[in-house]
Order: structure tokens, then sequence, then C-alpha cells
């Protein structure tokens, strides 16, 4: 089931205070990024956020779930998309954590 464009407007707009937010459109689903980082996917209208120690820290019981079939586990975030501050610190947690994008060479 794809997610909806809705979903994701909501999401973008409950972490707009942590960092620069953009997504992008996948296969019906959608990758959040913040600071130009991959910090989350949005599939069937659900949350998954990459995990790191320290956001699995911040969380405490973690729940966790593949985005997708044959996907790596991600944190499935469910009672807290309505913390607007609670989520922005989750993703902040993570974008700190992740390393740096790799830039692609370009073909010669």
């Amino acid at each position: 089931m794809s997610s909806d464009k809705a979903f994701i407007d909501f999401i973008v707009d409950q972490i707009d205070i942590a960092g620069t937010i953009t997504y992008r459109k996948m296969f019906g689903e959608y990758a959040i990024y913040s600071n130009g980082k991959v910090v989350a996917l949005v599939c069937g209208n659900q949350l998954f956020v990459k995990p790191t120690a320290g956001g699995k820290l911040f969380i405490g019981k973690v729940l966790e779930a593949p985005a997708y079939p044959g996907a790596k586990m991600s944190f499935l975030i469910k009672d807290k998309l309505e913390d607007r501050e609670w989520i922005s610190e989750l993703m902040r947690i993570t974008a700190n954590e992740l390393p740096e994008t790799k830039t692609k060479k370009k073909k010669k």
C-alpha cells in the first residue's frame, strides 16, 4: 500500500524543527532526509526510523520492523507521532549518528 501525500506532509510538519527536512518519493513510498541524510522511511503510512544506538536509548522500549519485505529492521514509531518535540529530537539524534552521505563520482 502506498503512503498518502497527506501523511508525509504531516510527518514533515511534525519534524520541521529537526534541521533541514526534505523528502523524496520512491516507488510510492517516501524517504525523509535531515540535513541531507536519510533518517527515515514512510511506507504504508507508517514511520520507520533508521536504527542508531542513541535513538534506541532515547526511545527506550523499541518496536522494530522492516519498512518493506526484505528491508533491514527499523524503529517503527506509532505512539509518538503527535509529539512534535519528541519526534524532532529523535530525528536530530538519528541524523547526528549517521555517517555523512557519500558524494557520487561523475561519469566521464
